[in-house]
């Protein structure tokens, strides 16, 4: 299995070394932890106290074994300082924050000293797609170059794995939604007979979002646990066991703030465990835990609730219970719930989020909010009555119970802290209930025992202690790093801020974006992206910019977000360089097109946190009743911080060239507008048009052969 596109691409360009290093090495064979399951896991030998950075500094010295492993590799101070602080860090057992700019070479500057420091690690990511980039691709190559015996292992949460007992169940469910579920089970069910992990990333081109996912994995609610028939050959359990046996995991945000709050995922048996934890692309890490530390009852829970019993049921006890009575009454009372809550909302795209007082006190969500707890009822009784014939039963009749005190626990007022808000899409709602912040959280598990920790990313703030992360993240005393980007922006990128454009809140503002947007397109021959801070920018500018390039005379291809499957359309993308695409907040980061294939990056305007959501207004209140400025300390922090991820696309190794276009005149004209501008890196300013178009042209000459 060749190693999948990665969602994030290294952050070190080819430049930095290792990128074909030992291309020999199979990526078929990935190095998941060997030993037999329960097997002891022997030491290996730490480095003496004070040897570490010696040895960091030998590693990426001109003679040193990454230089050895590839030609190309080239000293870059910025990395060393880095390396050397988190060997700081792992030697003293004390919390690191390192802002690394792109092109530092974050990754090995990390993966180095915690690999040499010989103790065990945990590795955390943004995304599973960067935890198998750093499980199949960069830690084997590390460990080869740097001849180290590492155990490496990759977990994942339980929705990753296939789970064989419900992969059985499914088998003989008689609710598969169509014929492509069925087939899409015929194709799971094949790989599965030779597959060692259960990892089902390991299935090219089955879409996340694929029905038949959740009918063959398991959920906490759902696992049999050591009642279930499959349980030895669990690939769940197995993962769990590797990554407990192993020197080195490589987990996710989400994982480890689902472990924190639930307690099963694995990560909590890892924990104590290990000398060193280090969250990578840590800018997101918040977010995670915010989703993760509160309380959720969503139309889709009991909705899947209610297929599992029905096919529970029929499976095993058939005509002791009204199974499809009491499946349909708890489906009806989900979607009565999401009828409540969504109100007026009609014919949605995408998801809304709504203020919890803006319908908690209707009386139809509160009926249907009691509706739920009313539909599970009967179900518990009737569980109750055959919980004995089957492991199955018992955990439906806890999910039951779960859901009903769910439903019961949001009948009643929040708790101090928390904030309460309703998501409506077009088929689904959930109530959440969540913490502000990460803080309290996180430092429950930085004083529970002494170890490194160690938080990086490319975007983590705007002033030299690193406030829009350490502060909601309560890492106020933690050792803070900034290391700048190597790259030399100044000669190689250009920033545009057009003057006299339309306000962001102009009607025309969208088509005002569009018709730009095909002026430089056209200059530069395609390789553009158009970034929206809305879905409805997105559509407003999809739709406008085939016509703006109709009228131009120029067939460059529109791809917008949404038309296809996200990795799909940056391949079309890439296999198309005369392409515009249009995407949204996905697209703002996590996208690594280096080179010539993207050489023009537009903002429609600067991304500050949308005032009306629930959450905001939230940290807003908390703010202001500290005596503080919300709109400085968060509407700005925020925004600069997503406006450097977004401009982040445009630069990705020392040979690129393009031009930034930010088309919102507030960046030029607003007291605030210095501030966003010394977040982003130090772009040349270009006067007006005639000069961005100029520059664009100069970079579509230089691509023409000689």
């Amino acid at each position: 299995m060749n190693p999948p596109l990665p969602e994030h691409g290294l952050d070190s360009p080819p430049e930095d070394g290792l990128d074909d290093l030992l291309a020999g090495a199979s990526d078929a064979q990935p190095a998941r932890a060997t030993a037999p399951a329960g097997a002891a896991r022997p030491a290996r030998a730490a480095a003496a106290p004070g040897t570490l950075r010696e040895a960091v500094l030998a590693a990426f010295g001109a003679a040193g074994p990454l230089a050895a492993a590839d030609p190309r590799y080239q000293p870059r101070e910025a990395q060393l300082e880095m390396a050397t602080a988190v060997a700081q860090a792992l030697e003293d057992r004390a919390v690191l924050v390192a802002e690394a700019g792109t092109g530092v070479g974050k990754t090995f500057a990390y993966l180095v000293p915690a690999l040499l420091a010989g103790g065990r690690v945990l590795v955390s990511t943004a995304t599973k797609s960067l935890q198998d980039q750093l499980f199949l691709r960069d830690l084997p190559r590390l460990c080869e170059a740097l001849q180290l015996p590492v155990r490496l292992a990759l977990l994942k949460g339980r929705a990753s794995y296939l789970c064989l007992h419900r992969l059985e169940q499914a088998r003989h469910a008689e609710t598969l939604p169509d014929r492509r579920a069925v087939r899409t089970l015929a194709r799971i069910e094949r790989w599965a007979q030779g597959t060692d992990s259960g990892d089902l990333a390991e299935l090219d081109g089955l879409d996340e979002r694929n029905p038949v996912i959740p009918l063959v994995t398991s959920t906490r609610e759902n696992c049999l646990g050591a009642d279930c028939p499959a349980w030895r050959r669990c690939h769940v359990m197995k993962a769990r066991r590797e990554a407990l046996a192993a020197d080195l995991v490589v987990v996710n945000h989400h994982l480890f703030f689902a472990d924190m709050s639930l307690r099963d995922s694995g990560v909590a048996e890892l924990l104590p465990s290990v000398d060193a934890a280090i969250f990578d692309e840590a800018h997101q890490l918040a977010e995670a835990g915010v989703a993760f530390l509160g309380a959720t009852l969503g139309s889709g829970q009991v909705i899947d609730f209610a297929r599992d019993l029905l096919a529970i049921g029929l499976q095993q006890a058939r005509g002791q219970a009204d199974w499809p009575g009491l499946a349909a009454g708890a489906e009806r009372a989900a979607r009565e719930l999401r009828l409540a809550g969504a109100g007026s909302l009609r014919d949605l795209r995408g998801t809304v989020k709504l203020r919890w007082e803006e319908r908690s006190a209707a009386p139809d969500f509160a009926a249907a909010l009691a509706g739920v707890a009313a539909a599970l009822a009967p179900v518990a009784a009737s569980l109750q009555d055959v919980e004995e014939a089957s492991p199955d039963f018992t955990r439906l009749a806890e999910r039951a119970r779960q859901l009903a005190a769910r439903a019961a626990g949001f009948a009643e007022p929040p708790a101090e802290g928390r904030v309460r808000w309703i998501d409506v899409s077009a088929h689904q709602l959930r109530l959440v209930e969540s913490p502000l912040d990460i803080r309290e959280a996180l430092q429950q598990q930085i004083r529970a025992l002494p170890r490194a920790w160690v938080f990086t990313s490319a975007t983590l703030g705007e002033d030299e202690r690193l406030r829009w992360f350490t502060e909601p993240a309560g890492l106020d005393d933690a050792r803070c790093l900034r290391v700048g980007s190597p790259f030399d922006y100044a000669a190689h990128a250009r920033l545009y801020v057009p003057r006299g454009f339309p306000k962001p809140n102009e009607s025309r503002h969208p088509a005002a974006v569009a018709e730009l947007s095909a002026r430089l397109a056209v200059a530069l021959g395609g390789r553009c992206f158009v970034l929206t801070t809305t879905l409805r920018a997105l559509r407003a500018i999809g739709e406008a910019l085939p016509r703006e390039l109709e009228a131009l005379g120029q067939p460059l291809q529109v791809l917008v977000q949404g038309e296809v499957p996200k990795r799909q359309l940056l391949d079309r993308f890439l296999a198309e360089p005369r392409s515009v695409l249009v995407g949204s907040q996905s697209f703002w980061e996590g996208i690594d097109v280096p080179g010539d294939a993207l050489q023009c990056v537009v903002i429609d305007k600067l991304p500050f946190p949308p005032p009306n959501d629930p959450l905001v207004e939230a940290r807003v209140r908390r703010l202001e009743a500290q005596g503080r400025n919300a709109f400085a300390d968060y509407f700005v922090a925020e925004a600069a911080v997503s406006l450097k991820q977004g401009a982040g696309r445009l630069i990705r190794s020392e040979s690129d060239r393009g031009l930034l276009v930010v088309c919102d005149p507030r960046l030029a004209g607003m007291h605030y507008g210095r501030r966003l501008r010394d977040a982003l890196p130090p772009m040349a300013p270009v006067a007006d048009e005639a000069e961005a178009t100029a520059w664009l042209a100069r970079l579509a000459a230089d691509r023409l052969p000689w």
